[in-house]
Formats: structure tokens, sequence, C-alpha cells
């Protein structure tokens, strides 16, 4: 995240407010998800698995490349 430039507390109003965009139900050791978020227009995709108890863990977080996602930067071309 920091090597990225990505706040902790970017990743918290993603959390908040993002949107799911994909799934993941069969990851191990739990199921995760990948969300997108914007922050003053930069798109942000955080990927976090959630245990039974529902703690969050962040696995990642990344601007996600023009190249390698569509312009909506929820589906990959």
């Amino acid at each position: 995240m920091f090597k990225r430039n990505i706040s902790v507390n970017q990743v918290e109003v993603i959390l908040k407010d993002g949107k799911i965009i994909k799934n993941y139900p069969d990851d191990k050791p739990f199921p995760s998800y990948l969300l997108l978020g914007f922050i003053e227009k930069r798109p942000l995709h955080i990927v976090i698995s959630v245990d039974k108890s529902e703690n969050c863990y962040i696995i990642t977080a990344y601007e996600p490349d023009i190249k390698i996602w569509e312009e909506n930067f929820e589906t990959k071309k």
C-alpha cells in the first residue's frame, strides 16, 4: 500500500463505500473479495478476506491498470 501511495484512510473509505466487483468464495483460508472504489477520481482495487467472525484482512491494494481493465475498472479486458 505504502509503496503504491495508498493510505490506510483511503482503504477504509473503499471498505465502507466501495463496490464488490468479484468474489472468490473458495479462497483459503477464508473467502475473499475484490472491491473497487474511487478516491478523488483515482480508481483503487482492494482485495480483502473475511473470516467467519467477520474480521477483515487486507490482502493488497493497488491502482488498476487501464491496459488490463476496461474503462469502468470492473471488468478485465
